[in-house]
């Protein structure tokens, strides 16, 4: 049986910093189904009710699944490292901080207009086992990374409805 998701919950802020940018940051909003950040924006799907919305430091968008022990994001970054870095390198180094690291699976896959790299990866944060469903996607000088965090034993139940967030999001117009 996994730890509560309290404890991992504070130890996975520097996971979601790494993803979301440095610091936090003035102007992020979330209307709905539209979340702005600095130059970018997207749209999300209605996120299912056991989802609740938490905020963190950094420019993300991001749920609590208290029953599957998980937390589900989406961020965005843009003219940091999105023209030159190859998607592999980008979700490479999102798990520098981590031990115990397995990739369970990777793919390339189409999404929302683009290829992204889709990964699957088990590690340790401070000896706490987590499961991962990351998907990174670049796009007109952003890049945007959309990720599952679990213990192992909800990761199963957390996934699935994480997944059809996932094929709902689509980059919008930054200045709509």
């Amino acid at each position: 049986m996994g730890m509560p998701f309290r404890r991992p919950r504070a130890l996975m802020l520097g996971f979601c910093l790494a993803l979301s940018g440095i610091g936090a940051c003035a102007g992020p909003s979330f209307t709905g189904s539209v979340y702005r950040g600095r130059g970018y924006a997207f749209q999300v799907p209605t996120p299912p009710s056991t989802w609740k919305r938490i905020e963190l430091d950094g420019e993300a968008l991001a749920f609590e699944d208290t029953a599957n022990d998980a937390m589900i994001a989406a961020s965005g970054r843009c003219k940091v490292d999105g023209e030159d870095v190859p998607l592999r390198s980008l979700v490479q180094h999102l798990f520098l901080q981590f031990t115990d690291r397995e990739v369970v699976t990777e793919e390339v896959v189409p999404f929302d207009g683009r290829e992204a790299l889709h990964t699957v990866v088990t590690a340790k944060l401070d000896g706490v086992p987590r499961q991962f469903d990351v998907w990174v996607l670049k796009k007109d000088g952003c890049v945007y990374d959309l990720y599952c965090i679990a213990d192992p034993a909800g990761f199963p139940a957390a996934v699935g409805p994480f997944r059809e967030f996932v094929k709902g999001f689509a980059t919008v117009p930054a200045d709509e």
